[in-house]
């Protein structure tokens, strides 16, 4: 019995593991006949394919916050691991990826069983499963980590990931994109203080190394805080959800999630004033600097990881998917300023979805001296590639091989021109080829493209076909092979409508070119989502594709003197969706007030008379609640800034709400200025918008009258901790201090309890009640910090509290001090000798906690601490979620 609920149920006994058959003939056919490899080099890919992926993970954050926990592995764990031997050798420890950046991301190559065997293990799989938790190492596939490594991202750029869900790779953009900022605030923050007559800390020292580092940086126009931003789509929204969790730990005010087919991505707008020079501009659309397409594919160089890769490959994979992808990288070229870069990936080794892509794309774009290859064979020195083909074959879904076009034009079936290499190709061999027998990765695709002048997309019904006939040509093909004869001429145009019959849109004249792409789908064809790595059974089921309606589109560049974010008319496809998306013309009515759907009107949300509170309606568009901007001079701000005693110089007009009302009553979010004129400037518009801002502020209760109820949230402290004045600042130095505060969560202030806070002790006594910044600072010594650090700290009437999860206390305490202990909370004891007292004789017994409750203290999301080091290695990680699915309408 247990919990007296009743009897203690038996595990069921696990049955026999039967290891997945690795082999399919068409696949290893396939790539046989391709001739990518000599005979022995052949061996040892297939050999490679059938071996299980290494397990690999990265450090992740900024350089000045991945760099020390990097430090710990080294000088911790590594030395452990190397002094285990077993069966007469040394056991091999986990490996730093020679060609990534600052030695960031590591691989263990260690069998399981000898994972499970040794103590040291042990000890670093409690340190990944903590780190992981506090969100400072994520699991990433290696070959996954070199896309963004090629896109040369500098700051202020402003990048786009069409199909960015889980948010591996875009994690490592937002990383890229705030490159240098925490030099860049340093200085702002010393120049300032300076200035001031202040030091940056009392005894105004500062490390040369640092100073050194900031010489080195750009991107000063916003007072060193990025000006970059991160646009990260995904069509499912499910998918487009779980990017943002997998993404807020990095605490980006410049990322903005949105939910939208890749291949018909709308333009963004930008506002028609130039803030700054106010002047007016019309009809201005945002141009990316960098995109990133990493697209859907059949995922066949992930079989080492997912085995029903081998029983569900099937040509038929490659040629469904080859449509899509074509159109997904069209679009990006098509966003792209000139001179601005797209890299296009897959972890598919089919050249039907890898160079065929790129070649018809370029195609279509006005070809190579338009849109040019660069060759990367220089960059990330210590990564084994091939080069791309310039020449294959494609296997039809029967399992023919055919080498060129001519062979099946009179009867092509599912195949197109495209899928063939083209007679004049582009430099494929430029692009780049990993195989899993190189260095014992997965397999994956990668292209880098350069958009040299703008371009005019050709109509695919112009450009080399990328899609098989439609029912109609061949219902016309049919007809046409009868005699010909004027007697039979009604005859065959019967036989037509009775083969095909004639579709007709009502409504087509009202309907805007945007609404018209997007209701663009072949007659009596379901729209389907492809799945990115994961196949259906029918290879045919990716045939159903939703079909694009491409008109001209000519960009002109911006004019001289223009802003940096460049100007094109007439707009692109689905620049214009502020009333006719189709999901919002044919929803349904609610139901009633607890259904919300989307407004099939450009009405500001606020005024269609929606309960914003409903639930969402089961198959369509949720509803998101809208970004509303705040007045500079808002009351609620008003108070923040004088409490806070933020500096004038930090941005006020960048903090927003998420209600219809536009009011604060719970959260207050942040952005960057770029961030916050995209949502303004296309409100109600139609563009769905999912995600954008850090959480800066949380109201609180509190318990004395003129204590500012908003508290500082951890997600917004990195970005505010700053410009913050001293009257709400505490310095600490030494880490037995620290500690206390970690394991001690409710220490007691009044009376003769701020004696047990060391050198804090005087300073949190005098405080006003209300959150506060603990600054930790560097030193000197064996109980000083080698590294600077903030944290979030809350003076209530009778105690302290670090504003931190248990998970995160506990990976403070092992990363500093090597320490796995219990946690305290002597308020329980307080509160139980105030149960005798008389009432009104005994302070609020609930006061010492109330409102101190850390963030995310009710998340319960750490593994098990009982689990071994292959449980987190074998959780559920971001490629694992990616080859679960992207999905394209």
């Amino acid at each position: 019995w247990r919990g007296g609920k009743g009897p203690r149920t038996q595990r069921p006994q696990r049955s026999d593991y039967e290891e997945p058959i690795k082999s399919n003939d068409r696949f290893e056919d396939y790539y046989n006949q391709l001739g990518l490899f000599d005979h022995v080099e052949k061996e040892n890919f297939w050999a490679a394919l059938r071996r299980e992926l290494p397990n690999s993970f990265r450090f992740t954050g900024s350089k000045g916050h991945a760099v020390p926990v990097q430090k710990i592995l080294k000088d911790r764990y590594i030395p452990e691991i190397e002094s285990i031997e077993y069966n007469g050798s040394t056991v091999e420890a986990p490996t730093p990826i020679a060609w990534f950046p600052h030695q960031l991301a590591w691989q263990m190559t260690t069998p399981k069983h000898v994972v499970r065997k040794f103590a040291p293990f042990k000890s670093f799989q409690q340190f990944l499963v903590s780190e992981t938790c506090a969100g400072n190492i994520s699991r990433q596939e290696i070959v996954s980590m070199i896309p963004p490594l090629l896109m040369d991202i500098k700051p202020g750029m402003v990048v786009l990931d069409l199909c960015a869900a889980p948010g591996s790779k875009t994690a490592q953009l937002i990383e890229m994109v705030h490159g240098g900022e925490e030099a860049r605030i340093r200085k702002v923050i010393r120049d300032i203080k300076q200035n001031d007559g202040r030091g940056v800390s009392p005894n105004g020292e500062v490390v040369n190394a640092e100073i050194e580092e900031e010489k080195e940086q750009d991107d000063w126009s916003d007072q060193g805080r990025s000006t970059g931003l991160v646009i990260a789509n995904d069509v499912d929204y499910k998918r487009a959800h779980m990017l943002i969790h997998q993404t807020k730990r990095l605490n980006s005010p410049n990322l903005l999630v949105t939910n939208h087919d890749a291949t018909m991505y709308p333009s963004i707008k930008l506002p028609s004033k130039n803030r700054s020079a106010q002047k007016s501009v019309q009809n201005k659309y945002l141009k990316f600097d960098r995109v990133l397409a990493d697209v859907p594919c059949s995922g066949d160089g992930t079989a080492r990881k997912n085995a029903n890769v081998w029983k569900d490959w099937l040509p038929g994979n490659a040629i469904g998917l080859f449509p899509t992808q074509v159109r997904i990288l069209v679009r990006a070229l098509q966003m792209t300023k000139a001179g601005g870069r797209v890299i296009y990936s897959t972890c598919s080794m089919n050249p039907v979805e890898d160079e065929a892509v790129v070649a018809a794309a370029i195609e279509r774009c006005g070809g190579p001296a338009k849109v040019h290859i660069v060759d990367c064979k220089d960059q990330l020195p210590g990564l084994m590639r091939k080069p791309g083909l310039n020449t294959w074959n494609v296997m039809e879904k029967l399992g023919s091989i055919h080498e060129s076009w001519t062979q099946v034009q009179d009867d092509p079936g599912k195949l197109v021109e495209g899928m063939f290499p083209p007679k004049e190709p582009p430099p494929l061999d430029r692009c780049m080829r990993v195989y899993p027998h190189l260095q014992d990765t997965g397999g994956f695709f990668i292209a880098v493209l350069e958009k040299k002048v703008e371009i005019r997309a050709k109509p695919e019904s112009e450009s080399q076909r990328i899609e098989p006939k439609t029912s109609i040509i061949s219902a016309v093909d049919k007809i046409s092979a009868r005699p010909a004869n004027d007697s039979l001429s009604a005859t065959k145009v019967d036989a037509l409508d009775g083969i095909a019959p004639p579709q007709i849109n009502e409504n087509a004249e009202s309907l805007t070119t945007a609404a018209r792409q997007n209701q663009e789908i072949a007659p009596n064809e379901e729209p389907v989502s492809p799945r990115k790595h994961q196949l259906d059974d029918q290879a045919d089921s990716y045939m159903s594709t939703k079909r694009m309606k491409v008109r001209d589109e000519v960009d002109e560049a911006a004019p001289r003197g223009g802003e940096d974010r460049e100007i094109h008319w007439p707009p692109p496809p689905g620049a214009q969706l502020d009333i006719s998306r189709p999901e919002a013309a044919n929803l349904p009515e609610p139901e009633s007030n607890d259904k919300t759907v989307i407004p099939a009107s450009n009405q500001p949300l606020e005024q269609t008379g929606i309960d914003y509170k409903g639930k969402r309606n089961a198959g369509q568009q949720p509803f998101e609640e809208p970004f509303k901007y705040l007045a500079t001079d808002h009351p609620e701000l008003q108070t923040i800034y004088d409490f806070y005693k933020i500096s004038p110089q930090f941005p006020r007009d960048r903090f927003m709400v998420r209600n219809a009302t536009g009011n604060p009553v719970k959260s207050i979010y942040y952005t960057s200025a770029l961030a916050r004129d995209i949502l303004t400037t296309n409100e109600a518009t139609g563009l769905k918008f999912v995600h954008c801002g850090v959480k800066m502020f949380v109201k609180q209760d509190v318990q004395k009258e003129n204590t500012c109820r908003w508290r500082i949230q951890t997600d917004g402290l990195p970005v505010i901790e700053a410009w913050v004045g001293e009257e709400r600042v505490v310095r600490l130095r030494k880490k037995s201090t620290l500690r206390g505060l970690l394991v001690e969560m409710f220490p007691k202030v009044t009376g003769d309890g701020w004696k047990e806070l060391g050198e804090i002790g005087e300073r949190v006594r005098d405080i006003d009640l209300g959150c506060c910044i603990l600054k930790i600072e560097k030193g000197i010594g064996d109980d000083a910090f080698s590294e600077r650090f903030v944290l979030p700290l809350w003076r209530s009437l009778h105690s302290l509290n670090l504003m931190l999860p248990k998970e995160d206390r506990k990976a403070m305490l092992l990363r500093l001090y090597n320490e796995i202990v219990p946690l305290q909370d002597s308020s329980k004891a307080r509160r139980e000798s105030r149960k005798g007292i008389p009432d009104g004789d005994a302070p609020n017994a609930s006061s010492d906690v109330e409102g101190q409750m850390p963030d995310g203290a009710r998340m319960n999301n750490a593994p098990d601490g009982g689990n071994d080091l292959q449980a987190i290695l074998d959780a559920t990680s971001d490629e694992e979620v990616e080859a679960d699915v992207k999905q394209v309408d």
